[in-house]
């Protein structure tokens, strides 16, 4: 077919997009809508979204995207879709959702006292991954229905991410891609496949097989559009819809990184750095690399888990005088204090700043941390230390993964909504010591889905092919010799020996939070 196209869908935390991709990688239409309520709370830290929420604002958006497009509906080829991760559903024998959606920003946990088995609780301790487990078992959404909602669960014949919902709701068949197995399910990262009954760390989320969906590798097809689904969506009946992988992974894929030389930086509300390699490896001790879209790779990943956020955060805590003059220049806030900030020094004047306003699971103690203050600092220095700080972390994850690889990344490339920043971009390149690239547009995610269903159709050989046809380099920022080596001063100096600094202290502060609840 001359000029085919793929349907793709974007399913994010706060909106969802839907887009029509050509070979070239560009974009002949999109919609999107940005959700009025992203999620709600009945308690606090809990987030939770209706069934058929996403299912409901992709038809939409497809419905009034092809509306417009009836002249190109026979060049669509396919339909691929990616979406957020860790997001779950209780299905019953019928598949009908027995409850609302639990998101991967909820906070609630499971009781873990006297869950983990005695011998494996010992086990773990003894390679340093106590707390750890335990954090891992708390923070899962199955072991918390277990406990809270046992009618709920007895009646839970499937329990599901999110995509495999969607596909159920497109094609009638509840089947989800190797590629879309990030979170807290009881899944073999290396091997690609469910857990084995009797595996070590199945205890800490041990879902029953037969309540677990069937996986495809990604690049298979799942099945042709329902005529039902088609009524509700605007999509041909019939067309194939391409298993694709989760968003992250698809926006690698979609930044071109499908080599061990490259990686992905995603400057999101999560930031993230991932790689591509062939050889499974761990990230960090006892952390799984997660399987790529390609189905030949892993996609190690390091992450701050409230990343870009934080620049949100303290827009809406002290940056109320900086939103209305941005207001006044007819700019986004973070455009205004991108030029406020870019002139300042790197290491921000000697501030620093640790970014575990949320802790992860290899350092469950930790906490935010700023050093450095003086009489000179302002808020700008502050702001442009969160960014540095956000690097500086992320450096060290891919410091620490190049070793535990043996393997050199030469360039990155950046995704994300703080990748339209040109300031972030130059102090990502100046801090890494590594050219930062920016592609021609920032829906890799979507990109990347798309490339799936091209390649499955044959449109391309395989993703190099692809990432040649569809994949164009927008501008790059080069490194700026004297400004990397003023940030390795501060991250050998300063920044690398403030965990083991502060640990002490954040074991303290979290023993007393723990005494102040109970």
């Amino acid at each position: 077919m001359e000029h085919p196209l793929v349907l793709t869908f974007d399913i994010g935390t706060q909106s969802a997009r839907c887009l029509l991709v050509n070979e070239t990688g560009g974009f002949e239409d999109k919609a999107q809508q940005v959700y009025e309520t992203p999620y709600f709370s009945k308690q606090p830290g809990w987030a939770e979204q209706t069934p058929d929420f996403y299912f409901d604002a992709i038809a939409a958006l497809s419905k009034t995207l092809l509306a417009r497009n009836r002249d190109k509906l026979d060049r669509i080829v396919a339909v691929s879709l990616t979406c957020i991760r860790d997001t779950v559903l209780c299905l019953d024998e019928e598949n009908r959702p027995l409850r609302d959606i639990i998101l991967w920003l909820d906070e609630r946990c499971a009781d873990d006292k006297g869950q983990i088995p005695p011998l494996k609780a010992a086990l773990f301790s003894l390679v340093g991954m106590g707390e750890a487990v335990k954090i891992l078992y708390r923070a899962t959404a199955a072991n918390w229905l277990m406990q809270n909602e046992p009618e709920t669960w007895d009646k839970t014949a499937k329990y599901v991410m999110l995509p495999a919902y969607l596909h159920y709701k497109l094609t009638g068949k509840l089947v989800d891609s190797v590629a879309n197995m990030i979170g807290h399910v009881p899944f073999d990262y290396k091997n690609r496949r469910w857990m084995g009954e009797k595996e070590l760390s199945r205890c800490v989320c041990d879902v029953p097989k037969e309540k677990l969906c069937d996986l495809v590798p990604s690049g298979e097809t799942i099945g042709p559009i329902t005529k039902e689904a088609s009524e509700k969506t605007g999509i041909p009946a019939g067309i194939p819809l391409i298993a694709a992988g989760s968003d992250k992974g698809c926006e690698t894929l979609g930044l071109s990184v499908v080599h061990p030389d490259r990686a992905a930086v995603s400057f999101g509300t999560t930031a993230t750095l991932q790689m591509a390699v062939k050889d499974y490896f761990e990230p960090q001790p006892f952390m799984p690399a997660y399987p790529a879209v390609p189905n030949d790779l892993y996609n190690p990943e390091f992450e701050v888990f409230r990343g870009f956020w934080m620049l949100s955060w303290f827009i809406r805590e002290f940056g109320a005088a900086d939103k209305r003059e941005a207001e006044k220049c007819g700019i986004s806030p973070e455009q205004y204090l991108d030029e406020q900030i870019k002139d300042i020094e790197p290491g921000s004047g000697g501030l620093l700043l640790q970014p575990f306003w949320t802790p992860g699971i290899t350092n469950p103690n930790a906490r935010g941390a700023i050093v450095g203050f003086a009489d000179y600092h302002t808020r700008y220095h502050l702001y442009r230390a969160i960014i540095e700080g956000i690097l500086l972390e992320l450096y060290h994850g891919l410091s620490t993964m190049e070793k535990r690889s043996k393997q050199k990344v030469r360039v990155l490339y950046a995704g994300g909504g703080g990748a339209r920043s040109d300031v972030v971009c130059q102090i990502a390149a100046d801090l890494f010591g590594l050219p930062v690239s920016r592609i021609q547009t920032h829906e890799a995610s979507a990109i990347g889905a798309a490339m799936v269903a091209f390649v499955a159709k044959g449109v391309f050989a395989d993703y190099d092919d692809a990432i040649a046809h569809m994949v164009q380099p927008k501008d790059t920022f080069a490194p700026r010799q004297e400004e990397h080596e003023r940030y390795m001063d501060c991250y050998e100096k300063i920044y690398s020996r403030l965990p083991a600094r502060l640990r002490p202290i954040d074991k303290s502060i979290a023993e007393i939070n723990r005494r102040d609840t109970q």
